[in-house]
């Protein structure tokens, strides 16, 4: 891997740590990162792959309260970089290469977590100093602890990162050839099966029984080969604008016999 790469790497490491806590440019999303680091390195169709398949997993991570979600940003970025190693050695399986990296991204995620509580833990010190600037009027010195605590959570994915790219390409490749059939078979199997539990635990928290028909009727149409996700995103829009219109026509009386405002619940409900 040429310095240069490494270099992109690490900044797109950097972005992916920042937004883990900013949630802006979605840099630390799986689709994002995974794509992004493939494009640096020269695997971009094996880079929105991984990131597509490991995006289906992180759907399901919220932080609620005081329970944390698994780092997205680390099991993203250091994911990528272990198939990309994986890919540059040359003679190892696309797909176990793939499925590999889905597979250790789930205990990457949760020791993301604990760089994630070393990081917050030294910025709790940030925040007084910043204090004591407001209370100067300081405008310049606030502006500057509020970019070194950012800093720091770019650097707790960029440092990691760094050390990864440096892991020998040959390493890498023949760990992963070294893989029985039987694991590598399983590690495909466990990633497809982690991707449909993040996907349940989306639904689980959207499904209503007004939205389930929507749900059911996606996973009809998705079984058609010949639609593509084009025809399939432009259906799942026309079902929206029928709805809100149906609601809309609802909530302004519709025609005089006084539903709940929700006329998909109606239909249910009297059903």
């Amino acid at each position: 891997m040429s310095m240069i790469t490494v270099l992109l790497i690490i900044v797109v490491a950097l972005l992916a740590g920042m937004e883990g806590v900013l949630d802006e440019f979605q840099f630390h999303q799986p689709l994002v990162a995974c794509t992004l680091i493939g494009l640096v390195s020269g695997h971009l169709t094996e880079g929105v792959i991984l990131g597509g398949s490991l995006q289906m997993i992180a759907l399901g991570w919220a932080n609620v309260g005081a329970a944390v979600a698994p780092d997205a940003a680390l099991a993203s970025v250091a994911s990528a970089i272990i198939m990309v190693l994986g890919l540059n050695g040359g003679t190892t399986n696309v797909q176990t290469a793939i499925s590999t990296s889905i597979a250790v991204a789930i205990p990457l995620s949760v020791a993301g977590l604990f760089l994630t509580m070393i990081v917050r833990t030294l910025s709790i010190p940030i925040v007084h100093f910043m204090d004591a600037a407001a209370e100067e009027a300081n405008m310049k010195k606030m502006e500057m602890w509020h970019i070194i605590a950012i800093l720091l959570q770019g650097v707790r994915i960029a440092i990691p990162a760094a050390a990864l790219c440096f892991v020998p390409a040959s390493v890498v490749t023949s760990a992963l050839n070294a893989m029985p059939a039987w694991l590598a078979d399983g590690m495909s199997i466990g990633g497809g099966m982690v991707a449909a539990v993040g996907y349940a635990m989306v639904i689980n928290m959207m499904s209503t029984k007004e939205t389930w028909p929507f749900f059911a009727l996606g996973f009809v149409l998705a079984a058609i080969d010949k639609l593509t996700l084009i025809a399939l995103g432009t259906i799942g829009i026309s079902l929206a604008l029928l709805y809100l219109g149906l609601k809309e026509s609802a909530g302004n009386g519709g025609n005089g016999n006084g539903g709940s405002g929700d006329p998909l619940g109606d239909i249910l409900n009297e059903y």
